[in-house]
This record gives C-alpha cells, sequence and structure tokens, in this order.
C-alpha cells in the first residue's frame, strides 16, 4: 500500500492542492461548500496522482540512474510496471468520474487535460529532448488553479487565467533550483534540464528573471481579481524576498544557496495563497 501511495507523490499534491482552496475561496468571495471543496480536492488528488505514477513508469530508466529517485518503487520492484500503470489509469477514470458527478464537466475536463498534457508534452516528449522542459511541461501543474475556479463558478475568466500564469512562472525557478542542487544527477541520466546543461550562472539568470515576471503578475492579479490589502501588500513583500534570494543564487550560483531558494518557493506559494484566501475570508467573511 505504501508503494502504490508513493507512485502517486504525495508531497508533489500538496502543492498543488495549496492553490485550488484558496483559489476556490477567491471564485466564491468566501467560504464555499465544505463539500464542494472536499469534492474538489479529492478529484484533483486522484488526477494528479494518476499523472505521477503514469510518470513514474515512463521514466523508470532514468530513475534507476538518479541517487535521488533511486528507491521509488519501480525501481526497487516493491510494484511493477504493469501495475502501475494500470493503478494510474484507473485513478484517472476514477478522477474524470468523480468531478464531473460531484462537481461539473470542465472541472474535470481540465483536471484530466493536465494529466495528458503532463504524460505526452512533458514526460514522453520535452523531458528528455529540451532545455525549456520544464517552463512548458509545467503549465500541468498551473492547471489546479482553473480547476478550483471552475468548480465554484462552472466557468473561466480573466482570474484565474493571471493565477495559471502565476504558478507557471513559479514553478522554473522552483524546479531549476532543486536541479542545480542535482545536476549531476541530471546529467547522468542524459535528461537536459537547464543546470545539467549550462553553467550555473546562466542558471541563475534565468531564474532571476522568471521570478521577476512571477512577481510582476501576483500583482496584477490584485486589480484583475479585486483583491484588498491583505493580499496586496503580501504579494509585494514575498514577491520581494523571493526576488532577494534569487539574485543571491546569481551572486553565489551554489548548491546551498539553490536549496534555500528551493525552500523558499515552496514557503513562498504557501503563504501567498493563503494571504489570498485571508484575504477575501476578511472581506466577505465565512
Amino acid at each position: 500500500m505504501a508503494a502504490f501511495v508513493a507512485l502517486t507523490k504525495p508531497r508533489i499534491i500538496e502543492l498543488l492542492l495549496v492553490t485550488t482552496v484558496p483559489t476556490m475561496i477567491v471564485a466564491e468571495r468566501g467560504l464555499p461548500s465544505v463539500w464542494l471543496m472536499a469534492a474538489t480536492v479529492i478529484g484533483g488528488t486522484l488526477a494528479a496522482g494518476g499523472a505521477n505514477a503514469i510518470n513514474m513508469v515512463v521514466d523508470r530508466d532514468i530513475d534507476r540512474v538518479m541517487e535521488r529517485t533511486r528507491n521509488r518503487p519501480l525501481v526497487t520492484g516493491e510494484v511493477g510496471p504493469r501495475e502501475a500503470l494500470v493503478f494510474a489509469v484507473t485513478l484517472e477514470v476514477a478522477a474524470f468520474v468523480w468531478l464531473w458527478g460531484l462537481v461539473n464537466l470542465l472541472s474535470a475536463v481540465l483536471a484530466v487535460s493536465a494529466t495528458l498534457f503532463y504524460v505526452f508534452v512533458y514526460t514522453l516528449w520535452l523531458k528528455r529532448t529540451s532545455t525549456r522542459n520544464i517552463v512548458i511541461g509545467g503549465a500541468a501543474g498551473a492547471v489546479p488553479v482553473l480547476v478550483g475556479w471552475s468548480a465554484v463558478t462552472g466557468t473561466l475568466d480573466w482570474a484565474p487565467v493571471v493565477l495559471f500564469a502565476v504558478i507557471f512562472y513559479w514553478t522554473p525557478p522552483h524546479f531549476w533550483a532543486l536541479a542545480i542542487r542535482y545536476r549531476d544527477d541530471y546529467a547522468a541520466a542524459e535528461v537536459p534540464m537547464l543546470p545539467a546543461v549550462t553553467t550555473l550562472r546562466r542558471t541563475a539568470v534565468r531564474i532571476c528573471a522568471y521570478t521577476v515576471v512571477l512577481w510582476a503578475l501576483t500583482l496584477v492579479f490584485a486589480p484583475v481579481a479585486d483583491m484588498g490589502w491583505l493580499y496586496t501588500a503580501a504579494a509585494v513583500v514575498l514577491g520581494a524576498v523571493f526576488c532577494a534570494y534569487a539574485i543571491d543564487v546569481w551572486r553565489h550560483p551554489e548548491p546551498r544557496r539553490a536549496m534555500r531558494l528551493f525552500t523558499w518557493s515552496i514557503t513562498y506559494v504557501t503563504l501567498l495563497f493563503g494571504a489570498m484566501a485571508a484575504d477575501q475570508l476578511m472581506i466577505h467573511g465565512l
């Protein structure tokens, strides 16, 4: 059972869900029903878990080479490729049926579309062929905000599109910082992750550029979504700190400082979306 749970990459799913519920609160302009939030989170978890399990099936040859991933279930033999694939497809079918039946069709289509993009565009195509793998492929991780918004409203508009862009531009600095730490792993596996194929200095420059765009997008979201002062202040301060960490990596491009940025990037997205939810709950109440 633990091996099957590990196939879903629970720690990654946690990050996806951190963005979903606050987005629902903004869309609702208050607290949505507990049942709707639970249904959306469960459906999103199933879809993301299935996508991650398929990713492990496809990447099991790479995972054997990389130190960071050599203890994954398909490498150790705890789970076989066939049963892992059946498990993953079952999760995807369950996710679609669950979201369609208990949330709405748009949310179900968005969630499963993210899986298809993650598997076919990122895992099967870009990951092993392009240095822009995580830039384009990371779009799949931005879809949960669209799922959360559509779960409440049944539609999409500019506010969730800006939020999608926020996560889209957050993903490369977040992942490249980790990839700096494991650049030898990626080189050994012949995966063209940016730090493995260029200098750390150039990687750091790219991190800084994406971080500045990310900061700008979080500020753009304030007027587009009619956010209050709490979110706006949080976006200003948190973005400034993110930029400071990115500049630190640029000035001293080394794994230790990159991991500080990686750790902060997780804290950043948690605090930013937490402030987003708190802002709306403070204005509109529970």
